[in-house]
């Protein structure tokens, strides 16, 4: 991949996989290993954590549509070289901002929301999470 063709997202906007009847399969090993790879980047690397999310909902059952965006991630990694979590010194450590939002119905399949949060503490990110929920939702409010 080191001669591929740089993109400056991770994952298209507005994507949706899902498993289709009659996808063409690929190496489930190396779908698996490559995800988990890719894995360890998203502690320090939070731009990847969505795509990665959406990507590994697929590892029993991966499809071409499915390696394909993972292949994009990589490209994406080419062009964020130097890119990640930076900690800076700031005397408001004190100061503690956190934002959330929810996907209502996103997922084709199930039809399940997604939520998540981050939280800066001295403008420092800290912490960042994104769930599928357990059950269908009936409303976002």
């Amino acid at each position: 991949m080191s001669a591929c063709q740089p993109v400056h997202t991770p994952i298209e906007e507005r994507v949706k996989l899902c498993i289709e009847p009659d996808q063409v399969p690929v190496d489930k090993g190396i779908y698996q290993r490559l995800v988990g790879i890719l894995m360890y980047l998203s502690h320090t690397s939070p731009d990847l954590a969505y795509a990665l999310i959406v990507v590994s909902q697929f590892m029993h059952n991966p499809g071409e549509q499915h390696m394909d965006v993972v292949m994009r991630i990589l490209r994406y990694l080419k062009s964020a070289h130097g890119k990640g979590i930076l900690f800076s010194k700031n005397k408001d450590f004190r100061r503690i901002v956190a934002y959330t939002d929810s996907y209502y119905a996103g997922e084709i399949d199930g039809r399940r929301s997604t939520a998540g949060y981050f939280t800066f503490v001295g403008g420092n990110l800290v912490t960042w999470r994104s769930k599928k929920q357990d059950v269908v939702s009936r409303s976002s409010a």
